[in-house]
């Protein structure tokens, strides 16, 4: 659900406010509708999206605790610059748990998954020859989570993806910058064969060096976007622009 329309169609339905304003805010922070650095209004949310301030409020303060957002007493909330820490730390994550679900899919895994993984190979292949990044960015989470299904470990795909925020803001930033869809595609493929020739080190082995090309893509990505992210483990904390009266993100502080 990432959509104002969504919200409201979900809110019809019996969903939770809070609950759906937090899962669209987060949306458009690692989508980077809403960019690192970004000034986030209570009020301007609150009237965006038809809702009164209590879930916005609430939800920024989940976002908060998330490190999607850094929140200042007297200055107001930012969407939170990129920091490597952060990146590092759900890498770690996500690594371990997908590379332990891998080595069992080595031995779990049946035609009907490779052959499903197969066509999210080929799903991907159209949508780079389409040049659509977000479409690639949806079924790259698709073919990560059918990955984990195939070792009979579905269930902890939500936690990978709780988990991995922060480095899926690096990793939609990469996609349109570092113009590599080809060589990702090239990484799952050689994921599922080795899958599917049942060799635990190979597989192992590829899947490490898929998952890890994202360090490299942040060394490019910050060397074209430095703003985005933070030199320092710390939040940025904001300054006041005199010029136009409103608060902004300190460059320097980072």
């Amino acid at each position: 659900m990432a959509s104002t329309e969504g919200l409201h169609a979900a809110r019809a339905r019996g969903r939770n406010t809070r609950q759906l304003v937090h899962e669209l805010l987060r949306s458009r922070i690692i989508s980077l509708d809403l960019e690192p650095g970004a000034a986030l209004s209570e009020n301007d949310l609150a009237a965006e999206l038809g809702v009164s301030r209590t879930p916005v409020r609430e939800s920024l303060i989940l976002l908060g605790e998330e490190g999607l957002v850094d929140v200042y007493p007297q200055l107001g909330t930012f969407v939170s610059r990129i920091r490597e820490r952060d990146v590092a730390s759900a890498q770690f994550i996500r690594e371990a748990l997908e590379c332990a679900a891998l080595r069992d899919g080595v031995t779990k895994a049946t035609a009907h998954d490779v052959a499903e993984l197969r066509a999210l190979l080929v799903a991907q292949t159209e949508a780079e020859q389409r040049e659509d990044p977000e479409a690639f960015f949806r079924l790259d989470e698709q073919f990560h989570a059918r990955l984990m299904a195939a070792g009979g470990h579905a269930e902890a795909w939500p936690v990978v993806s709780q988990a991995k925020a922060q480095l899926d803001r690096a990793r939609r930033l990469s996609l349109p910058l570092t113009q590599q869809l080809s060589l990702l595609i090239s990484q799952h493929t050689a994921v599922v064969d080795q899958l599917e020739q049942h060799d635990p080190h190979g597989a192992d082995q590829a899947l490490r060096g898929h998952l890890r090309q994202v360090f490299t893509d942040v060394e490019t990505i910050r060397a074209q976007h430095p703003e985005l992210f933070s030199d320092t483990d710390a939040p940025v904390r904001p300054r006041r622009d005199t010029r136009r009266g409103t608060r902004v993100p300190d460059a320097d502080a980072g």
